[in-house]
């Protein structure tokens, strides 16, 4: 939803009294998870009196739940312009900041908000913590380019590892996953116990090998006669990942599977997703796909989860030899050279084509625009041409940039994930652009259906199974993200 719907001209008193009556609404709205609505009520409130800061940081935190940053900062940045001593707008643009990896930012408004309130103890502290977690990069940084030639999967010494005498989890076979491996590992995970670091930190090693070895775009070919299923979003949602093998049967041979990014982050048992996927990547190679989400990248790991989470059921090294893995996962994936599937969306000029995407230099944290940027990030709109992100990175694209692209470069259709859709799926751009996100209610809050496509290599007609959420341990989501970043979300 655009975050527009200004309009200037003389408030009236009456329309001052129905802008409040629209934001309590919105704020039962907010309260209940539904921020679509809220976000939709906050808009009619804004129409009504645009002058109001406090519409705009209300509209700006419901933005942040539904991951639109872009459009988060903007609200905040108007709410702060129209009441320089709102603090809560100040927290809400540092938030936005701090999503989008712009730590120094966000220090800076924290830093503004104790000058002015020098005696705001709350407003201290988290300009201290900021302030940590800036100093704490730059020391990565400095430790990074000091060590530019230390490959950590090159430096760990599995050797040295020992498998205790307790330990009664599934074992490797020869250093192998087999598929006893991959459902002893499974049952294991769903009592909430953990796979020996050994074992964890091979399989690391071992699909970051792998995934060396394969292009920016993998090319996928699907026989006439069989099935090919294609998952969205799982979000550290482990359970309702087993759900979807329960559905649909285990990855095999004969049933292979494309996960579509974000495997982890926000659900609290990403580690168990990512090594069953892993798993699954090494048993599989040539049946079972991958591709990088805009969550597998350090800022968002760092941010809402997976890097707090591995280093609690692990270590710190292994959290970095993540992000090295995630480095190589490939950005796209083409099926019988007619359907594109990536995490995120189109690109920002009209003249991208699928050899430009395999050429792209993914061993990296993605930059801030450009095609591996987009693949990650961009999101399809109703309207035709382009527009500015709401996330603040990638672009938004019509269906006329879609239909171009796909002429361009001999498509039928593409697939992308990235966003909750209440279905779990969403057809788009006259078929042509399908959304499927694979984490039913989402973060235990959204109330969504998860869905996944599956279709026939003859026709490669998309076929749309949904389901609802599974019950998981009570761990709640975002239990490992940054306890400073969910203090500034409240």
């Amino acid at each position: 939803m655009a975050n527009n719907a200004e309009i200037t001209g003389p408030v009236t008193q009456e329309d001052i009294e129905a802008a409040e009556k629209l934001k309590n609404e919105a704020n039962d709205f907010f309260k209940r998870q539904n921020y679509n609505r809220a976000i939709e009520l906050y808009t009619q409130a804004i129409e009504k009196n645009p002058t109001s800061a406090v519409f705009f940081a209300n509209r700006s935190i419901a933005n942040l739940r539904l991951e639109n940053f872009g459009y988060a900062l903007t609200d905040a940045s108007k709410a702060i312009e129209l009441d320089r001593a709102y603090t809560k707008a100040y927290y809400r643009r540092a938030a936005s900041y701090m999503s989008l990896g712009k730590y120094k930012l966000a220090l800076k408004d924290f830093e503004y908000v104790t000058k002015v309130r020098p005696n705001d103890q709350d407003a201290k502290m988290k300009y201290n913590e900021c302030n940590k977690i800036v100093k704490k990069i730059a020391f990565e940084k400095a430790i990074s380019v000091d060590k530019k030639e230390v490959n950590i999967a090159d430096s760990i010494n599995l050797d040295a590892m020992t498998i205790e005498d307790e330990y009664e989890g599934p074992s490797l076979e020869d250093g192998k996953v087999t598929m006893k491996f991959v459902t002893e590992l499974m049952e294991y995970y769903k009592q909430q116990k953990k796979l020996h670091k050994k074992f964890a930190y091979k399989i690391l090693i071992d699909v970051k090998a792998y995934l060396q070895k394969q292009p920016s775009l993998v090319d996928i070919k699907v026989p006439d006669d069989e099935k090919f299923t294609v998952c969205g979003d799982i979000h550290g949602q482990f359970y309702d990942l087993m759900n979807v093998f329960k559905l649909n049967g285990l990855p095999s041979e004969k049933n292979p599977y494309l996960f579509n990014g974000d495997f982890v982050d926000r659900g609290s048992f990403s580690v168990e997703c990512i090594f069953t996927l892993f798993s699954f990547k090494l048993l599989f190679p040539n049946h079972f796909y991958m591709s990088r989400g805009n969550h597998e990248t350090l800022d968002m790991n760092r941010m809402y989860g997976f890097r707090g989470e591995v280093t609690s059921k692990y270590t710190s090294q292994m959290a970095d030899l993540f992000t090295e893995v995630y480095n190589w996962l490939p950005l796209a994936h083409c099926i019988n050279n007619r359907v594109l599937v990536m995490h995120g969306g189109l690109f920002s000029k009209d003249d991208v084509t699928l050899e430009d995407i395999r050429k792209v230099d993914r061993n990296k944290q993605p930059p801030e625009d450009g095609i591996m940027c987009e693949l990650l990030w961009s999101d399809p709109q109703p309207m035709g041409g382009r527009a500015p992100s709401k996330r603040g990175v990638g672009c938004q694209f019509g269906p006329d940039v879609t239909a171009n692209f796909l002429t361009r470069n001999g498509l039928d259709y593409i697939i992308r994930s990235h966003e909750v859709k209440n279905d779990g799926y969403e057809i788009a751009h006259d078929g042509k652009c399908i959304t499927v996100f694979s984490a039913p209610n989402y973060c235990d809050t959204m109330g969504n259906l998860g869905a996944f496509i599956t279709m026939n290599g003859k026709d490669l007609k998309p076929n749309f199974t949904t389901y609802e959420a599974v019950p998981h341990p009570d761990v709640k989501p975002m239990a490992y993200a940054h306890s400073f970043f969910n203090l500034l979300c409240q």
